[in-house]
């Protein structure tokens, strides 16, 4: 058994790499040559002290430097791009916004959306409202008060 070892590990590798496709992230990867890398210390009849240290010396450090380098290269989607555009917009109640009743439709500039209120309170139709967050795929709006 001591001999095929290494067979064990690059079995392990494959399968690390192999669930790599199927997933997203960059995650099994890193313990996929980790294991490679114990396979090679096994084929030169390296301890499994050994073998435990590189995989876990490997993977983790490139877990730790692959991460860095993804949260430098990742850019944050800015603020009022996609449906966080209507962040601060208003608009006005098309159909009464009921949370408990699960009913509510508001029209921002020209586009309909599903709404929720952000106090609980029921909003009838033809209140003028103010987009105050997203959640979802349903806007959360809070009635504007005369003047505003």
């Amino acid at each position: 058994m001591d001999g095929k070892v290494w067979l064990i590990w690059m079995v392990i590798a494959a399968i690390f790499i192999i669930g790599e496709i199927f997933t997203a992230g960059f995650f099994l990867l890193w313990f996929g040559i980790g294991a490679a890398a114990a396979g090679i210390l096994a084929m030169l009849d390296f301890g499994a002290g050994w073998q435990w240290a590189a995989f876990i010396v490997v993977s983790g450090l490139l877990f730790i430097v692959s991460r860095r380098f993804a949260e430098r290269i990742t850019k944050k989607q800015p603020p009022g791009i996609g449906a966080d555009r209507f962040i601060g917009m208003k608009g006005v109640v098309l159909e009464e916004v009921d949370n408990t009743k699960n009913t509510g439709r508001v029209r921002i500039e020209k586009e309909e959306w599903r709404a929720d209120s952000d106090t609980g309170e029921v909003i009838p139709v033809d209140t003028k409202v103010e987009v105050t967050r997203l959640v979802g795929t349903r806007l959360i709006v809070k009635t504007l008060k005369e003047g505003e």
